[in-house]
């Protein structure tokens, strides 16, 4: 995990800084497959989270669906589309360091655990986190990275308003 907080931590000196960071372990071996950034505002793509995309690039790079027999580390606990896609690859592990509420705090998330994610499904997939929460969370309160947040469309301050159901929807015909 420090490896990784650290090859993240080298966005700080981009333009374009990021503090989400994965990589693909094998899980015995623990040789590193690859690592990947989030993506989002680079491909213009909100599924380029860095977990879904060191995923696609795993199978692709392995031409298998299936991840079994490696581990995903990210340097923020999975969302649920992240989560729910380490389900699908058939990950035997995902390792996160700071925690979904560490990230509402400089940007919007969905609050629904990677460990809630996982208990509802009929995949298996083991959980692990916080791991290193410190280490990866200053990846979020460095000085370039709290600017580049407020350009950040899904940035705290700029919530809005929830979702709201319409009801007449549900009304009989």
């Amino acid at each position: 995990m420090a490896a990784l907080a650290a090859f993240t931590a080298r966005s700080l000196k981009t333009d374009r800084p990021v503090p989400f960071g994965s990589s693909i372990v094998h899980t015995r071996s623990g040789e590193v497959l690859l690592r990947a950034l989030n993506a989002v505002a680079r491909e213009f793509d909100p599924s380029s989270h860095a977990e879904v995309r060191a995923i696609r690039l795993a199978t692709k790079k392995l031409k298998n669906v299936s991840l079994a027999g490696y581990t995903l580390y990210t340097t923020c606990e999975p969302c649920p589309m992240c989560m729910s896609t380490a389900l699908w690859a058939g990950l035997d592990r995902v390792v996160y360091g700071a925690t979904i509420e560490d990230a509402n705090r400089h940007c919007r998330q969905i609050q629904i655990h990677a460990t809630e994610v996982a208990e509802r499904s009929d995949m298996r997939c083991i959980v692990d986190g916080p791991i290193l929460r410190e280490q990866c969370y200053a990846l979020f309160t460095h000085p370039k990275m709290l600017r580049a947040f407020r350009s950040w469309p899904t940035r705290k301050a700029n919530r809005q308003r929830p979702a709201t159901v319409n009801p007449s929807r549900f009304k009989a015909s």
